[in-house]
């Protein structure tokens, strides 16, 4: 039986949907325009984002995009507003179309050659750093509302993806290092907060798939889980995915040089805060069989034998 959600959603746009892009937090479908035009419908999943914090993450986004920066401009109803309330009580909105494709997929290797993948990794560091520069250049309205990724909300007692070292597949050993990582990123997120004050507005989600390449250019889409948090977090995120990467290292520093901090070692200490949530992230989303359970852990093991030894 076909949805007809998404048919009615696309038609508040007076559009008509043509495909299912991905559905993850969000059903994402792509959705012609009546001009001739493209826009990516999001249906947003119930319960995870509010109305007041989908359109602050849609007002971030128009600000970003007015300044020229490639990210996601929202495309308004034809009442001006950017987001619909669905029968169902869920929240639709538009984003217009960005023209690429991902620089790669979660789980496989990246696919351009060594130089190629450093030239993007530089790429999306200078892009990172001109996301925050220009945020913190903005005045945001007063009912400006977004998740905070702050230490509480990566490693406090309940963080924002959950308790990651009480994951129901781990075994004792796993849980015992991922309680003793958690506790050492702590101390040393706690003290770069106090240090440095490199706090503001993330997209907290640059993993491959939301790193889009066109004609050698890179933009970021998907801001869903965008908020206040540690600026370097969001370099973690880009290198969460780059563990089993030959040219990890390279990788790391090209982003990093791109970005321009010289910061090593919270820079790892984000990809483990990264690496260790994503884990927390597993738990509610994925049947108990999912083999991502067992790879996420692996990958936990691997970056906290890596850092921690």
């Amino acid at each position: 039986m076909i949805d007809p959600l998404p048919t009615a959603a696309a038609a508040l746009w007076q559009g008509n949907v043509t495909r299912l892009i991905g559905a993850r937090e969000n059903a994402v479908y792509e959705m012609a325009l009546p001009e001739g035009g493209r826009a990516a419908l999001r249906l947003h999943r119930a319960g995870y984002q509010d109305a007041v914090a989908i359109r602050s993450e849609l007002w971030w986004c128009d600000a970003l995009s007015a300044r020229g920066l490639p990210a996601p401009a929202p495309l308004p109803l034809p009442s001006g507003d950017l987001l619909a309330t669905l029968p169902d009580g869920r929240h639709a909105s538009a984003i217009r179309w960005l023209e690429g494709a991902p620089i790669g997929k979660a789980g496989q290797p990246l696919p351009q050659p060594v130089t190629e993948q450093i030239d993007l990794h530089f790429q999306i560091g200078r892009l990172l750093r001109q996301l925050h520069d220009s945020s913190d250049r903005l005045t945001l309205p007063d009912d400006f509302s977004r998740p905070s990724w702050d230490l509480d909300g990566l490693m406090g007692e309940a963080p924002l993806w959950g308790r990651f070292w009480e994951h129901p597949r781990a075994s004792y050993a796993q849980m015992s290092a991922q309680f003793a990582a958690r506790k050492t990123a702590q101390t040393m997120i706690a003290r770069h907060a106090a240090d440095s004050g490199g706090f503001g507005l993330i997209h907290a989600d640059v993993l491959r798939e939301n790193v889009f390449v066109f004609q050698g250019d890179v933009a970021l889409i998907d801001f869903d889980d965008s908020g206040f948090g540690f600026r370097l977090y969001d370099l973690g995120t880009v290198l969460s995915q780059n563990q089993y990467e030959p040219a990890r290292d390279d990788l790391r520093d090209a982003l990093m040089a791109g970005y321009g901090t010289e910061d090593v070692e919270m820079v790892e200490i984000f990809t483990m805060a990264r690496i260790l949530a994503s884990v927390g992230w597993t738990i509610p989303r994925l049947s108990p069989d999912d083999p991502i359970h067992q790879s996420h852990l692996a990958r936990a093991d691997l970056i906290i034998r890596r850092l921690l030894g």
